[in-house]
Order: C-alpha cells, then sequence, then structure tokens
C-alpha cells in the first residue's frame, strides 16, 4: 500500500527557537554570521548535553527502581543510556556562574576539552576557539545567559525521554537555515531547506536493513531524517545503516554534532574529503542514495577516465552531471537514489550535458522528477527540481515492519512520473517559501500511488485474509502529473521538465452557456467602469480639498 508521510504540520518551526533566534542575533553585533554560527551552536550542543547529563544525574540520585544503588558519579551510569558523561568544570551551571567573568572564555574551551577527553566520540569536534580576542566576552556572557533560558530535556514530556523529544533538533535546524539567509549564498550553499530534505526522504521511503548514502550531507540532516523515518515506521534508527562524506570541514564537525546529540551512528569516514578527489566509500552500493549538493558547481576536479562516468565524461565547467553518475555508480542493483538539482540539469544541451541525460533515460534509469516552486533555498534564487533514479524498475514486494501486507511495486519500466509543484508552498515571510506537510504528502502520495500495483496489493491482502483499506489507483492530473513513457521523452528532446508533460491545469466550467454568461460578464464590466469613474471623481475632489490638481 502507498506509505503515508509522516511530516509534521509544519516544518517552518514557529515558536521558541524563532524568539531565541531574534534575541542571539541581537547579541551577534557585527560579527560575520558565518563566525557567530559556532559560536551559538557550539553552546548550544553543550548546554544540551549538560541538561542531558543533568536529567540523568537526578535519576541516579534518587536512586529509584533500575538505579537503586547506581553510583551517580561513574561515567558507565551515564554512557549505558547514551547520555554524553559531563565533569564537574563543563556543565552548564558552572559555565553560567563564572558568565561575567572576563575569562569566560577560556572556561568554555576548558569545558570543551575535557568533554572531548572524557568522551572519545566527540573528540576533534567541539569548538575551542571561545577565548579568542576578538570575541567579545561581555556578549559572550549574554549569550550564555540566554542559551540558559532553553529547557532541552524532556521534563515537560511526561515519560519520554531527552531521544524522543528532539527539542535540540528543533533549534539546530532552525539555527542552521536563519545562518543560512544572514550569509547568503556563500555561506549557505551547501545547506538545502529541511522541506526538502523530506520531501526527498518521504518518496525514497527508506527501508529496514538498508544502506543510506550521502555523499554531500552538510550538517547530516537527510541522513538524521532516514533515521527518523525508520523510528516512525515501526523501527528504530539502528535499523538502517548511514554512510557519508562531505568536502568542507566545519560541515563534517556540525555533522557528528548533529549524529551525537541523536544516538545516531554513521560511517563518515576520518576526515573531510571532496567526493571527487577522494571517495571514502568506493566500494559502498547503497540502497538508497540522498543528497542535496552544491549545483551548477564550476570549480571541482575532475578525472577524464574516471569509473564512474558510464554515461559519458561530465564538462568541467559544472559537476551536476558528476553528481548524478556518482550516485549512480554507489547504488546497489535495486538501488534508488533522489536528489536536488538546478533546472538546467532537466534541459540543457551544453557541452555534452544532453548526451549525458539522454544515455541516463534510454539506461531506464530515471524513475521520476519534480519541478519545485521558487524561493525555497535561502541561499540561491536558482529554481531547482528534484531528480529520482531507479537501477530496477521491474516489479517486486517491499515488506514494512508496521505493515502486515508488503508494498507491491508494479513494472514500471520504460516510465517515467513528471510533477510539476510550482504552484505548491506557502510563503513564510516576504522572501521565502517552504513546502507544509500536505504539499509533501500530495507529492509523496503521487509517487507511492504510481508505483503501486494495486491488484497485486489486494492478492496479497486477501491471501492474508486481510480487509484492505485501498487508496484511489493513481491517474494524470492534468497540470501537476503526468507518467510518460521512455518514446515520449525521447518525442520532446528528452528534456525531462516536467511542465512539459503535466500540460496545463484544467479550468472548471461554470456550466453556464455563452449566451448567458456573455452578457453577464458585459454587465459585471460596465458597473466596474462606473465604479472606477465615481473614484476617480472621489480622488480629484480630495486633492483639490489640498489645493492640488491632477497634471494633464
Amino acid at each position: 500500500m502507498a506509505r503515508k508521510p509522516t511530516t509534521d504540520s509544519s516544518t517552518a518551526t514557529i515558536g521558541f527557537e524563532a524568539k531565541l533566534w531574534l534575541a542571539a542575533d541581537k547579541l551577534r553585533n557585527n560579527m560575520d554570521a558565518a563566525e557567530y554560527k559556532h559560536v551559538v551552536l557550539g553552546l548550544i550542543f553543550l548546554k544540551y548535553i549538560s541538561d542531558t547529563f543533568e536529567e540523568h544525574r537526578a535519576k541516579l540520585l534518587a536512586g529509584e527502581g533500575d538505579y537503586a544503588g547506581a553510583n551517580p558519579e561513574d561515567p558507565d551510569e551515564y554512557k549505558a543510556e547514551n547520555v554524553f558523561w559531563v565533569p564537574a568544570d563543563a556543565r552548564w551551571s558552572h559555565l553560567q556562574a563564572n558568565a561575567k567573568q572576563s575569562t569566560i572564555g577560556k572556561t568554555v574551551d576548558d569545558a570543551m576539552v575535557a568533554i572531548e577527553r572524557d568522551n572519545p566520540r566527540l573528540k576533534g569536534v567541539l569548538p575551542k576557539d571561545y577565548a579568542r580576542p576578538g570575541l567579545d566576552k561581555h556578549r559572550l556572557g549574554e549569550l550564555i545567559d540566554l542559551i540558559a533560558t532553553i529547557e532541552l530535556t524532556a521534563a515537560s514530556e511526561g515519560e519520554k525521554t531527552h531521544r524522543s523529544v528532539d527539542l535540540l533538533g528543533r533549534v539546530y535546524e532552525y539555527f542552521l537555515t536563519r545562518f543560512a539567509s544572514a550569509e547568503g549564498k556563500n555561506g549557505g550553499q551547501f545547506y538545502t531547506p529541511s522541506c526538502v530534505d523530506r520531501l526527498i526522504v518521504e518518496m525514497l521511503a527508506p527501508t529496514k536493513g538498508s544502506r543510506v548514502y550521502d555523499p554531500a550531507f552538510s550538517s547530516g540532516p537527510r541522513l538524521v531524517m532516514a533515521a527518523e523515518f525508520r523510528e516512525k515506521h515501526g523501527g528504530n534508527a539502528t535499523d538502517i545503516s548511514l554512510f557519508g562524506q562531505d568536502a568542507a570541514p566545519t560541515a563534517r564537525r556540525f555533522a557528528l554534532m548533529n549524529f551525537a546529540l541523536r544516538g545516531i551512528e554513521a560511517d563518515i569516514g576520518k576526515e573531510h574529503a571532496d567526493a571527487f578527489r577522494h571517495d571514502l566509500h568506493p566500494d559502498l552500493r547503497a540502497d538508497y542514495v540522498l543528497a542535496g549538493p552544491q549545483f551548477n558547481d564550476s570549480d571541482w576536479f575532475r578525472k577524464d577516465d574516471d569509473v564512474r562516468w558510464q554515461f559519458g565524461v561530465p564538462p568541467k565547467g559544472n559537476a551536476n552531471f558528476a553528481w548524478v553518475q556518482h550516485f549512480i555508480h554507489h547504488l546497489a542493483p535495486q538501488g534508488m537514489a533522489g536528489f536536488v538539482l538546478a533546472n538546467g540539469s532537466m534541459s540543457s544541451n551544453q557541452s555534452g550535458e544532453g548526451d549525458i541525460r539522454r544515455a541516463l533515460i534510454e539506461a531506464d534509469l530515471v524513475d521520476c522528477m519534480v519541478a519545485l516552486p521558487g524561493q525555497l533555498f535561502y541561499s540561491t534564487q536558482i529554481p531547482v527540481c528534484l531528480w529520482f533514479i531507479s537501477k530496477s524498475k521491474a516489479a517486486r514486494k517491499v515488506k514494512h515492519p508496521d505493515d502486515d501486507v508488503p508494498d507491491c511495486i508494479r513494472d514500471r519500466r520504460r516510465e517515467t512520473l513528471f510533477i510539476d509543484a510550482r504552484k505548491m508552498g506557502t510563503l513564510i515571510d516576504r522572501v521565502h517559501r517552504e513546502l507544509t506537510a500536505a504539499d509533501i504528502e500530495k507529492i509523496t502520495g503521487t509517487y507511492h500511488k504510481w508505483r503501486w500495483d494495486i491488484d497485486e496489493h489486494l492478492a496479497e491482502c486477501k491471501m492474508r485474509g486481510i480487509v484492505c483499506e485501498l487508496d484511489l489507483p493513481y491517474a494524470d492530473v492534468a497540470g501537476f502529473c503526468k507518467s510518460a513513457t521512455n518514446a515520449e521523452i525521447a518525442a520532446h528532446g528528452y528534456v525531462l521538465t516536467p511542465g512539459r508533460y503535466v500540460g496545463a491545469e484544467e479550468v472548471e466550467d461554470d456550466g453556464d452557456p455563452f449566451e448567458v454568461k456573455m452578457p453577464r460578464l458585459v454587465a459585471e464590466l460596465h458597473a466596474q467602469f462606473a465604479e472606477s469613474a465615481k473614484l476617480e471623481q472621489q480622488i480629484k475632489a480630495n486633492l483639490e480639498s489640498l489645493n492640488l490638481k491632477l497634471q494633464p
């Protein structure tokens, strides 16, 4: 049965994190956003692990139930619950007590060093330059006092643990989004909006036991979302194996912090590395590849005889089809990939890109194309699209732990689904738009219905004696979605722009015959002319009362 999206009601994250951002941004003063990002997010991370430490320490001190006789000063008691051990001089209470001191920068650095020393997983990850002369210590103290007002544990959430209430994740994601906006193109070039990342994950729907790979992971949001997807579908984050890499050292550190705070394990190599120069996972064949690489990158490393260029050598001036072929190279025989690229990738014929795209289509790899609305990205106004690649479009069955009946995927060979979502999304401010949960559900629901074999699903239900709850089957919708054959794509010159295939949206007919409708429209037009003349006279009268006249 078609998978049901699990998105929250909104990905805009409006609430206490927005208020926190406004306050923290005021304290930024003249500091560059790219620099301030490390200051703020490092402190928020420190506050989180300190809060979760204190939360667990309180249970150990109470000594009730499973904690009877436990030693609250034994680091192993914390590590057993996936809680980081925080030494006394690194706890938030100690930092806040010294926030007004001129030495607060060194105090924070010492705290970071102590936490890395006692938690090997964090070694080399945390920022440790708060004592530098260029950082205003008075404002640093004010920032510590501000962050102290955030409650990042689950104390108010009943029986839930800190790992199941992603308060820190909300703050972290929101701040990364806002920093991307503040930094502009250069600082935010690797940041894909969370609604787009979520759409990619929901479309792919990673299954238990799968290998998930992101070769340009930024701060790791897509890998985190893949793990969360498993948790929301009857499994847990350990159901899948996560792999990735990124060329930016700061991105790698943020990703490690992101994974650590959620208790997620991921193999992202021992160092930051450019996937084209140094592939950290050369032998990996993933079940799912999801990515948001820097598109239209003209400054990338190309080796002409690279084994990854199965469909043509990509041009030196644009890495788009280098990324596409890198993703395909790392797919397992039934693997799928979902990624964001600039719209030009769907139609460009420059420098051999059209030939590569044609080769991909003739190899029957393109499963679905989605045109996205504008204004989604904080760092660029370039229109973007989503590509979904499938190594095998043959019929198969996929079992999910939370479903009694497997997903029955139909034979889609020589077919591609086109979705035009350019009219979707909601403005969250004057210049930025986001996809709502309803938008994501509509897009993913359309894709999964298109892939769904309803007859086979009914047979599976009957065999198990289960009464099926059926969604309506897939159908083309003019102006929104169209299932096209490879022959149709060839007739369009191997261009993959959805607008070419979905056609124009049908206009609802009001049912009035022409001889009735036309007199009515003319009467409405005359009434509007009369109202316009009336308003014109009122405006002239108001101007004359002010001794002003309209110039002829």
